[in-house]
């Protein structure tokens, strides 16, 4: 998992470098087509039916639509902003899982939690500081991809057992690539040689992340794995460097940090959650 969260970031750097000649919307349907691409030998390899129609393909169409509407959402943040301070705002994404997961997956809230989110929003407040001249509206796409991420997230749960991670992966992939299709259409900009070998790079870094990640999966429940999401930030910090020699603030600093922590008190309270009504469950049967 802190791996998959060193690669991501370059996936965001090469999208600010393509987003600065090319459409949002072009970039976007690039990382989805690409990522296509590239899953379609590893699961002839892995020998899984990816053209049989899915079960629950309701669910599997919205997850895809809040990948697809995060990754536009994100990318169209970064194009004007430093990608630290997007990243940030993306971070939401666990509180609002925090919020919905009670009512959609029956998962247990509580006052621990609350004051979590409720700090974690505060940290968002900090960074976007919005009764300052340092306000830019456009970090809001930001803040609405982490709301679309969160919904992403909640929907992957629910269809956690449904059907092999890379499958569902597939089917993201390619309803992206299929709903960005008429956007790009009417904005295309013919792409020169190395523009269109960054694009395949992205799409190749998306699939390797991802895989990663549901490797990841295979050794550890969500809630132990979600609070390592937040060493993505460290990856995004060392490239924006590097690469747009841009270092945060430190007023951005501080709401990272909020932000950080308050996202590790919600993971780790649902992790002490979830054993504890795993070890009511395991009372229960030894009872009967």
């Amino acid at each position: 998992m802190m791996l998959a969260m060193m690669v991501v970031p370059l996936l965001d750097i090469i999208a600010k470098i393509l987003s600065k000649n090319y459409p949002v919307i072009q970039v976007s349907w690039a990382r989805f087509l690409f990522h296509t691409l590239w899953l379609l030998p590893v699961l002839y390899w892995r020998k899984l039916r990816w053209w049989k129609m899915p079960k629950s393909p309701g669910i599997q169409l919205f997850r895809s639509l809040m990948l697809t509407s995060a990754t536009v959402l994100f990318f169209m943040a970064i194009k004007s902003n430093p990608i630290p301070n997007a990243l940030t705002l993306l971070f939401v994404s666990p509180l609002v899982v925090a919020i919905i997961a009670p009512f959609v997956l029956r998962e247990r809230f509580d006052l621990v939690m609350g004051l979590g989110v409720l700090a974690g929003f505060i940290g968002v407040i900090i960074v976007l500081q919005p009764n300052t001249d340092e306000f830019r509206p456009s970090l809001m796409f930001a803040f609405a991809a982490g709301l679309c991420y969160g919904l992403y997230i909640v929907s992957t749960r629910k269809l956690s057992l449904s059907a092999p991670p890379l499958v569902t992966l597939f089917y993201t992939a390619v309803v992206g690539t299929i709903v960005l299709t008429p956007f790009v259409s009417s904005i295309w900009i013919t792409p020169d040689l190395e523009s269109t070998i960054l694009m395949a790079v992205m799409g190749l870094i998306a699939a390797v992340a991802h895989f990663l990640i549901i490797k990841a999966f295979e050794f550890a429940s969500a809630s132990e794995i979600s609070p390592f999401n937040y060493f993505e930030i460290i990856g995004a910090i060392v490239f924006s460097y590097i690469v747009f020699d841009f270092f945060p603030s430190q007023e951005a600093i501080i709401g990272m940090v909020v932000i950080i922590l308050s996202g590790l008190v919600v993971s780790f309270r649902a992790i002490k959650i979830n054993k504890t009504i795993s070890g009511e469950l395991e009372d229960r049967i030894e009872r009967l």
